[in-house]
């Protein structure tokens, strides 16, 4: 641990010139005295750390010095693609291997580069959980399943309290919610990572499918789950601009088939997932839509609307 510390103090050093100890401390989520002591170490190592006396001075390494310690190994050049993502890497366990990886790859940039990478975090910033998430902690199964995911490890697991086990493949975080791809059984399936129990990561590696990709089987998984909870079709005339606010009203899934269904009349079926949800979906129309099947639905919004007719009257 304070081996790492100690390269990613001087690859600071490296890459911005020069810090002062508290720069360094909060860099490095350590105290001031940590930071002292380390440099001290440093240059008993042989680094040519100095101090600069006086107002605004701070530590830098001598003029022309560069470490020899910025090839990335492959865990960090991993870890790298997925800095822009820092509470998914935190989550998983990888945040101190993508922050060294960083900072490597901040230090082998020309002096008139180093300022790149503050400069694009101040531009784009990617928050992947969804609103209103909370603090919740992560699942206590991601980082284990994180570790085997990089290692191809095979995982012995309790999964809805049944006994598996699993060739993991992948994690996909979805609005704040964690899945896994995995082998079972010479199937792909998905799974929720919260609803693992106990888990086990095993020393049995295994081959990996070259011809699987993650991010097409996941977009693949995720139509397939999307279709299958439209469950029912509802019938509906629409009015000229009815027809315009269908894409905005209908699920994604259902669009498609919504539209080729369309009617010169207005006519037009859609697949929804219940007819409780499709009454929430229809009243969005407001008197562009007329629900024309099935007769409980239709009831449901003829009651709605005297309600409201009598709200305006």
């Amino acid at each position: 641990m304070r081996a790492s510390r100690l390269m990613s103090l001087v690859l600071l050093l490296q890459g911005r010139g020069g810090m002062t100890a508290a720069e360094l401390a909060r860099e490095l989520e350590v105290s001031e005295r940590t930071v002292h002591r380390d440099v001290l170490a440093l240059s008993e190592a042989g680094v040519p750390v100095y101090a600069d006396r006086g107002r605004g001075g701070g530590y830098r390494l001598l003029d022309g010095y560069r470490t020899r310690l910025t090839g990335l190994d492959r865990a960090e050049a991993e870890a790298l693609f997925l800095s822009g993502v820092p509470a998914a890497l935190r989550e998983m366990g990888l945040h101190e291997v993508a922050a060294t990886a960083r900072l490597k790859a901040a230090a082998s940039l020309s002096p008139a580069l180093r300022d790149a990478p503050a400069t694009a975090a101040q531009r784009f910033h990617l928050d992947a959980p969804g609103w209103f998430a909370g603090d919740e902690p992560p699942p206590a199964a991601l980082a284990p399943l994180a570790r085997a995911v990089w290692t191809d490890r095979r995982v012995s697991a309790l999964y809805k309290d049944n006994p598996r086990t699993l060739e993991p493949y992948g994690l996909v975080l979805k609005a704040g919610a964690w899945y896994l791809a995995a082998r079972l059984r010479g199937r792909f399936l998905i799974f929720r990572v919260h609803r693992f129990g106990e888990i086990s990561v095993l020393d049995e590696p295994f081959e990996r499918d070259p011809g699987f990709d993650l991010a097409v089987f996941w977009a693949g998984q995720s139509a397939e789950f999307s279709r299958s909870l439209l469950r029912e079709v509802i019938t509906l005339r629409l009015s000229e601009h009815g027809v315009r606010m269908l894409r905005h009203v209908a699920d994604p899934a259902a669009l498609d088939d919504a539209l080729a269904s369309l009617r010169p009349d207005g006519t037009v079926r859609l697949a929804v997932e219940s007819v409780r949800v499709a009454y929430s979906q229809v009243l969005r129309f407001g008197p562009e839509a007329e629900v024309l099947d099935p007769p409980e639905l239709r009831a449901m919004l003829a009651e709605a609307t005297a309600r409201m007719s009598g709200l305006y009257r």
